[in-house]
């Protein structure tokens, strides 16, 4: 039914349009109670296998919702009704911010895949730490936290810990997020000393908690051997508790997408199926270099069961979807789940 009539009549729209109406929807649909049991009978899987125990987490199924589709934590009761294991909010920075102006979000239909350049468009930490503080759901949160786009680089720590603290008691981990391509120099983040700088100025805030948070890092798939080198290096002598493969592209090789329609789209973080193998060609790297010890959560072009299970064998503990669950729709979850316990494989992090 998603793929023969939802999303052909969602794609008529535009798709920020698209996701205000699929978000209005959800809320709707799942403030009626007979409603959201038929949606959780339907799409939940729940087994002892499919548990995971992460970073002192008690994951009750490996398929999580990526950070970027429920930025301002608007639906995460929501998502745990449709069989997700675990919801990744944001980005968030500590002020709200409008994000790139409009259009900014593109539909590749050819390569199952989207364009996007929001620019960390949020209603910032406080709006978000309200609406967590009310959620009825038991599922584990993360939080995605980034700095805000007027804040310089030199001073984005300080953003990084005004996210950290207000979100400290309402979230179950944190990702530190210094991978988008669309807040102008956030990637130079990822080099090696301001990088160790920051994630090691968030665990000692950390340790000082009574019950510190796991600290994760979501990286970029562009990265070089070299980097990736010194990001594993810094994970393991902070040490944060895991890294997240990959955040988009900006890389547009091997499209089938007509290279008039992307050079008239323009920058942005390619998402999708065209970003699959890199990012578990960077899941497996890490799971080798780092010799198991960096739990790692594997996102980027997961359109199928096998998709996912492609990660886990390369070395995930975790799996997260976004654009392919706008392709696929709500089935998709639970299609992974059954498809992992077909598998009666032990993974990494079970």
């Amino acid at each position: 039914m998603y793929k023969s009539i939802i999303r052909p009549l969602l794609f008529l729209l535009k798709p920020e349009q698209a996701h205000k109406v699929t978000v209005s929807l959800l809320r709707f649909a799942m403030a009626i109670p007979p409603v959201k049991y038929l949606f959780q009978k339907s799409l939940e899987v729940n087994h002892p296998d499919l548990t995971r125990n992460l970073f002192g987490l008690d994951f009750k199924n490996p398929v999580g919702l990526a950070a970027g589709f429920d930025k301002d934590a608007k639906l995460i009761d929501e998502m745990a009704a449709l069989g997700f294991g675990f919801v990744e909010i944001g980005t968030l920075t500590p002020r709200p911010q409008a994000g790139n102006p409009q259009p900014r979000l593109f539909r590749l239909p050819e390569d199952r895949g989207l364009i996007n350049r929001m620019g960390f468009n949020n209603a910032g930490i406080h709006e978000a730490a309200e609406r967590l503080a009310q959620r009825k759901s038991n599922i584990i949160v993360g939080g995605n936290i980034g700095k805000n786009k007027i804040t310089p680089n030199e001073r984005a720590t300080e953003d990084y810990e005004q996210c950290f603290e207000l979100l400290f008691p309402l979230v179950d981990y944190f990702t530190v997020n210094v991978s988008s391509p669309n807040t102008p120099d956030l990637r130079q983040l990822q080099e090696k000393e301001p990088l160790f700088n920051l994630l090691n100025h968030l665990k000692e805030l950390n340790q000082q908690k009574a019950n510190p948070k796991p600290i994760l890092l979501k990286i970029a798939p562009d990265l070089n051997d070299t980097q990736l080198d010194d990001i594993i290096e810094i994970c393991l002598t902070v040490p944060v508790d895991g890294i997240i493969a990959t955040n988009t592209t900006i890389s547009r090789e091997s499209l089938q997408t007509h290279d008039a329609t992307l050079k008239k789209i323009g920058a942005g973080g390619l998402s999708g199926q065209a970003v699959r193998q890199r990012s578990t060609e960077v899941i497996r790297y890490i799971h080798q270099k780092s010799g198991g010890h960096l739990p790692i959560i594997g996102v980027g072009g997961i359109n199928s069961p096998e998709d996912a299970l492609e990660k886990l064998e390369a070395g995930a503990s975790l799996v997260q979807l976004y654009t392919g669950y706008i392709y696929e729709g709500p089935a998709l979850v639970r299609d992974i789940n059954r498809s992992i316990l077909a598998k009666h494989t032990t993974y990494a992090g079970n």
